[in-house]
């Protein structure tokens, strides 16, 4: 563990769903911010980032389970930048695509 990040930032800066996964259902806030990041911005860069970095595939799993548990996909992070803005400059299509698909559903349900 590192004690820079808080717990549920350094399951993201790992990519370890599982433990994201775990601190949310014991009650981790899905929206919590740190070092001017939501878990949600943090989740996508650290995808984008790792996918240009190493040249593999990107990965969406840590942005899939903060928005299954509930994570603000408008929720800007403090430096102003949405999830959306943080997809697109990677080019994260996938997390494009999710995060697009939660908005919908959350205006569908304001009807």
């Amino acid at each position: 563990m590192s004690d820079y990040w808080t717990p549920a930032h350094q399951a993201v800066e790992q990519e370890d769903a599982e433990t994201l996964a775990r601190l949310l259902g014991e009650g981790a806030d899905p929206d919590e911010v740190f070092s001017n990041m939501t878990l949600l911005t943090h989740a996508i860069d650290t995808e984008g980032d790792g996918s240009w970095q190493t040249g593999e595939p990107l990965t969406v799993h840590t942005t899939a389970v903060l928005l299954a548990f509930g994570a603000d996909p408008e929720l800007a992070a403090p430096g102003g930048r949405t999830p959306l803005e943080q997809a697109s400059q990677y080019g994260h299509h996938l997390a494009l695509n999710l995060l697009r698909a939660h908005i919908r559903r959350r205006g569908a349900g304001n009807r």
